[in-house]
């Protein structure tokens, strides 16, 4: 008899790191392992298209009634369920009431957390809502789960205050789904980075770095991820994301970057993008804090820097230096495969829910 896992999550499918970076990835293996898997987001894909845009009020209301609505009726089925997995929070706003009953009825609750939620932050373009956000959610979950998952040391320490019962697993990758890059047939050399229009501000940490390099060297741009990205005096490609063309974009890439400002927020991060970088194959230049650390080998897959200076002479070498390019891709390879692949990290998933699934029995 097959267990059944009820996985309870912010986002649909396969559209946000913080999900398709980790569990969401296990989905078929666990189901090859005699796990029964059902996945309910709270944000639906008609919502998905809107909820990160400015405006589209009166919509954003509604989609979020009717999420609660389902969120409410799902409570009703947690009894079929030996598992009940718990990503950032049951339901976005209030009080704990939610997820007080979540941790009632489930027989075992197992809950994720990758980012320093307990802040309540929210989006500049849903900024009213943070008021509405409480860490008190994050907190009750911590205290109450049978097992809590975090993937950094700052949420770790945090996790700590709340229970002992809690296990670290980094951001991983399907380094099948990639395939080693291929030779750039392009001229320019190609320095690429993957995020968001939230995050895209922290590639202009670079802006004068990239228009040195410009101006002494054949070099594009490549932004994925916000078509509105704008930078004066430099090749930029902009290009859309879609999980359809994310690996194929990556693959163009030459070199991998990860400008980050010294801040908090950052600490919570558990470095998913930079792990895409290492399945693809590819070198990366990142800002040397916080899980940078843990996910780049220094002057190994890549370089971690801390100035301007650092920067330019990094990314110079490396654009300069095509065999250094390629045995750094190489390596970033072997170091995702090695560390931060599902192969590698299922034992992890697989450990706790079969301790749990044990203790259900």
């Amino acid at each position: 008899m097959s267990s059944k896992i009820l996985f309870i999550v912010p986002y649909p499918f396969n559209t946000a790191p913080s999900q398709r970076l980790k569990f969401e990835q296990y989905y078929t293996e666990l189901g090859k392992m005699g796990y029964e898997i059902t996945d309910r987001p709270f944000i639906s894909t008609q919502f998905w298209k809107i909820v990160y845009k400015k405006g589209f009020y009166l919509k954003k209301i509604f989609y979020t009634i009717i999420a609660y609505f389902k969120r409410y009726t799902l409570l009703t089925t947690l009894s079929k369920y030996d598992i009940v997995y718990v990503h950032l929070w049951g339901t976005p706003f209030g009080t704990p009431l939610y997820e007080y009953l979540l941790c009632k009825f489930s027989k075992k609750l197992v809950y994720d957390i990758d980012d320093l939620v307990y802040k309540g932050n929210s989006s500049p373009n849903n900024k009213y809502v943070s008021i509405l956000k409480s860490g008190s959610k994050v907190n009750f979950l911590m205290k109450h789960a049978d097992e809590v998952l975090v993937s950094t040391d700052k949420l770790l320490d945090y996790t700590r205050q709340f229970t002992h019962k809690v296990s670290l697993i980094p951001a991983t990758i399907d380094v099948k789904k990639y395939d080693l890059k291929s030779i750039n047939k392009s001229d320019a050399v190609v320095v690429g980075w993957s995020g968001s229009h939230t995050t895209s501000k922290y590639v202009h940490i670079l802006d004068n770095v990239f228009k040195k390099l410009a101006s002494a060297h054949n070099i594009k741009i490549m932004i994925m991820g916000d078509p509105a990205f704008t930078m004066d005096s430099v090749n930029i490609e902009l290009v859309q994301w879609s999980a359809e063309k994310e690996i194929e974009y990556l693959q163009l890439f030459d070199i991998g970057i990860h400008p980050v400002p010294d801040e908090e927020w950052v600490y919570g991060k558990s470095g998913g993008k930079l792990v895409q970088y290492m399945a693809a194959g590819i070198p990366i230049v990142a800002s040397a804090i916080g899980p940078n650390f843990k996910v780049i080998k220094n002057e190994f897959n890549g370089f971690l820097v801390n100035s301007e200076e650092e920067w330019l002479n990094k990314l110079e070498l490396l654009i300069i230096n095509e065999a250094l390019r390629k045995q750094m891709g190489v390596n970033s390879r072997h170091h995702a495969e090695t560390f931060f692949s599902v192969e590698t990290n299922l034992k992890h998933y697989l450990a706790i829910f079969n301790n749990l699934s044990i203790k259900e029995r």
